[in-house]
């Protein structure tokens, strides 16, 4: 009777793993991690972990050296252990991005069940979301987890120049080890998406044709597609002033990961409409001065401990904004102190001051003012639409496998735009298809 008992559990088993099997390469979407989810008990030994781990850096924080990158702490906890890569230089990165451990660790290890995001990539890799959607955890291959840590420095510099880049912030790494059971890496990175609660439509952008299409059709069902470059075809990216901004940007970090030999990358795109208060809103002084103070604190150098601040604002002064952003546009002042915001131009004087010489960098190096809300740098706000922009994976380098596949597509698909190229036609076809799609 037992032995009967058992062989119908066994059978059970196999007949729910099979479920979930065909139910993940059915469905594209996201799926709530709760108990009858295969991957229940792995997020739950991350989520201890990390707590463990995160409350590690908010009580002896670390010296933020380039040596740092190298570092590697293990924790021992019970069925498993959790290493940590270059903790202090990640924690440094999230408070650049005003991001609080506080913030962070609630985010990643409250109580509420993980959410798994079943994608329609080719790549073998597992996906997870916080909760609350403002954070993303992908498991990684050992060598994609060294080419991020071997590049870490030139990552962090790039950003401490740049620091209103369209690439994807990574907010921590990290290796679980289950003896006897797997060994896995994964990376913590910001959302592109978030908050997401008024996206309903996602693109993800190569540049390229052969393969980028999603059939959007979701036969009814409450199901997340991410479309693609042949989906996107009679479409445009309408960011008013910010277009020529967010081609310059896109050049900036296409050429960085150039230069790293990478290519496949994609450029993350979502937008939803603005408000009629947003609308409104982006226009008053008190707006205008949050916007101000964020895009000055978001500066804060990943590496610098004191960056030079840069005067946007004076008394009586606003920046022209009248499509969200007003980068690099003349001065104005308010008509009075308890009035709206006529926003009208004046003659600024032709002599280089200090303060003239700031902003001149503040341009040069690709900042803008951000939007008042959380995740602003991949937040762009057009005339009537905020865009969610962000470059993500960029770990795929240019070597011997990526020539031999770019040979064979060659034969394959003669004549026709294809992802798998050398690193320097990615990047200016990525950024061709940036500047047509753009107005």
């Amino acid at each position: 009777m037992a032995e009967r008992k058992a062989a119908g559990t066994s059978r059970a088993a196999r007949r729910r793993r099979w479920w979930h099997l065909r139910q993940r390469w059915r469905m594209v979407g996201v799926f709530e991690v709760n108990q009858d989810n295969e991957f229940y008990h792995l997020t739950s030994m991350i989520k201890e972990g990390m707590h463990a781990s995160i409350q590690t850096t908010m009580d002896t924080p670390g010296q933020d050296t380039p040596a740092a990158e190298d570092v590697k702490v293990e924790q021992t906890h019970e069925g498993f252990k959790m290493q940590t890569f270059a903790a202090s230089v990640f924690a440094k990165l999230r408070r650049s991005l005003d991001i609080t451990e506080e913030e962070y660790m609630n985010s990643l290890c409250s109580d509420n069940c993980y959410l798994q995001f079943v994608s329609n990539s080719k790549s073998k890799a597992d996906f997870f979301i916080t909760n609350d959607k403002r954070f993303f955890l992908k498991t990684q291959s050992r060598r994609e987890v060294r080419f991020l840590l071997s590049n870490l420095e030139a990552y962090m510099a790039h950003l401490e120049k740049y620091p209103h880049s369209l690439m994807v912030r990574f907010l921590g790494v990290h290796r679980i080890v289950i003896p006897n059971q797997m060994k896995k890496y994964f990376i913590v990175m910001q959302s592109v998406f978030y908050p997401d609660e008024r996206i309903n439509i996602r693109y993800d952008i190569k540049g390229c044709e052969v393969g980028r299409w999603t059939n959007p059709d979701t036969g009814g069902k409450q199901v997340l597609k991410v479309l693609k470059d042949n989906n996107f075809e009679g479409q445009s990216i309408a960011l008013g002033q910010e277009t020529d901004w967010f081609a310059n940007q896109v050049k900036v970090d296409a050429a960085f990961l150039r230069g790293l030999n990478v290519l496949d990358y994609s450029l993350l795109l979502a937008h939803q409409p603005l408000h009629r208060d947003e609308l409104e809103g982006k226009h008053s002084l008190a707006n205008l001065v949050l916007r101000t103070t964020k895009s000055v604190d978001l500066v804060d150098s990943p590496t610098e401990s004191n960056p030079p601040t840069i005067p946007l604002l004076k008394e009586g002064e606003v920046t022209s904004d009248t499509t969200g952003c007003g980068l690099g546009q003349p001065l104005a002042a308010a008509e009075g102190p308890d009035e709206g915001i006529p926003l009208q131009e004046i003659n600024l004087p032709t002599k280089e001051t200090s303060t003239d010489t700031e902003m001149q960098e503040f341009l040069e190096h690709h900042r803008r003012l951000l939007p008042n809300c959380k995740n602003a740098i991949h937040v762009i706000d057009g005339p009537d639409r905020r865009h969610f922009v962000g470059i993500i994976d960029i770990f795929t380098v240019y070597g011997w496998k990526k020539k031999l596949e770019n040979l064979w597509k060659n034969l394959r698909y003669p004549g026709r735009d294809f992802s798998t190229v050398r690193p320097t036609k990615y990047s200016l076809r990525f950024c061709q298809w940036i500047q047509d799609h753009s107005q």
